[in-house]
């Protein structure tokens, strides 16, 4: 591309997990700048850098681009819309207050890219795999008329979760998967959290997380879903069964996929189908697109999550242990950084697909 101007990006939920991964991601963007930053009323008018003072989550250090920006309330929309152009939203808070929250700012003309569920299933509103649906952003001109809007809309990206699995079912779709049985082992950034505010998840395993297990069994439909009208109608199969377990690691979500095909395909034909795949953010050579989407191993032992989850600069989805499954047709492991494939890094492929697109202009 030629020699872009940068859109100013604001975070609402900057103190967070999630928000420090996106500021972190965000340092030196070539099409993004951190200009504003919000968070709960109790943070606000602080310097960023006074605000996460002991709670900076992340290894990497704070970009000095952010450290002494004045942190904003979330609330506060009219000094966020003078201050950036659209927004990236990880806030912490019920769902209904999310809703109502990210609806004011995309009808203040700010558009939202969330990391949030609230509005993951709201019709007219696209969830984004940009290497998968792409095709689904151009549902915001009806979400547009909906809320009477020029700029403003919202997007989303899925469950984090979900992101292990789903990019290597969708090059399988041709051969009509029927059903899919499937656990998620999920790093304690997933909750936020780290080992040392969650020292009781050492040498420990939750049997359960949640929500998770719905999200994992239906978002995936969304997004293979097709537009109808003014609304993303989700697909009717497969039928997914999901298991959603905590395990002690810090990053990464790795899951273990069993698969029926109506129409089995052959080893060779999936392992070809992985190799070849890519998407848009590939053909437009997106920032954040990672070059390779999916990576299989040959070797038995692995993808493992504390080695392998930063492929590609954490963007990559890896694959390992394809075989026969005496039950369904196939079995295999996935495995994806939630924090970043699964959270910020999706969420900021999506935004840099958008502005390609000129949903951001």
């Amino acid at each position: 591309m030629s020699e872009i101007k940068k859109l100013r990006a604001g975070i609402i939920g900057a103190t967070g997990m999630v928000g420090q991964r996106f500021i972190v991601l965000l340092e030196n963007h070539p099409y993004f700048e951190v200009t504003a930053l919000a968070a709960s009323a109790r943070s606000a008018g602080k310097k960023y850098i006074d605000v996460v003072d002991g709670r900076w989550k992340l290894d990497e250090s704070i970009p000095e681009g952010v450290k002494q920006l004045v942190v904003h309330d979330a609330e506060d929309i009219e000094t966020m819309k003078a201050e950036c152009d659209f927004v990236f939203c990880a806030v912490n808070m019920k769902k209904d207050e999310i809703i109502a929250l990210e609806d004011k700012y995309a009808k203040a003309e700010l558009p939202v890219i969330s990391n949030n569920s609230a509005n993951r299933w709201t019709p007219d509103v696209p969830m984004l795999i940009p290497e998968i649906n792409s095709d689904h952003a151009r549902i915001i001109d009806s979400q547009r008329k909906r809320l009477g809007t020029k700029r403003g809309f919202i997007a989303v990206k899925p469950n984090c979760s979900i992101q292990s699995y789903v990019p290597l079912i969708t090059p399988l779709l041709k051969y009509r998967p029927t059903q899919i049985f499937v656990s998620t082992y999920q790093a304690i950034s997933g909750a936020g959290k780290t080992f040392r505010e969650w020292p009781e998840m050492q040498d420990n395993v939750i049997p359960y997380i949640g929500g998770e297990e719905e999200k994992s069994e239906r978002e995936p439909l969304k997004v293979w879903g097709s537009i109808v009208g003014d609304e993303i109608v989700a697909a009717k199969a497969p039928v997914i069964s999901a298991q959603c377990i905590r395990v002690p690691v810090t990053n990464g979500h790795l899951a273990t996929v069993s698969v029926k095909f109506e129409n089995k395909p052959t080893a060779e034909e999936i392992l070809s189908a992985w190799k070849d795949y890519s998407g848009e953010p590939q053909k437009l050579g997106l920032p954040s697109a990672p070059g390779q989407f999916i990576r299989y191993f040959d070797e038995p032992d692995h993808p493992q999550t504390g080695i392998d989850r930063m492929a590609e600069n954490g963007m990559g989805i890896t694959a390992g242990r394809l075989r026969e499954d005496p039950i369904f047709d196939y079995k295999f492991v996935g495995l994806s950084h939630n924090t970043i494939r699964g959270a910020a890094g999706g969420a900021l492929l999506g935004a840099e697909l958008l502005f390609r697109k000129g949903y951001l202009d």
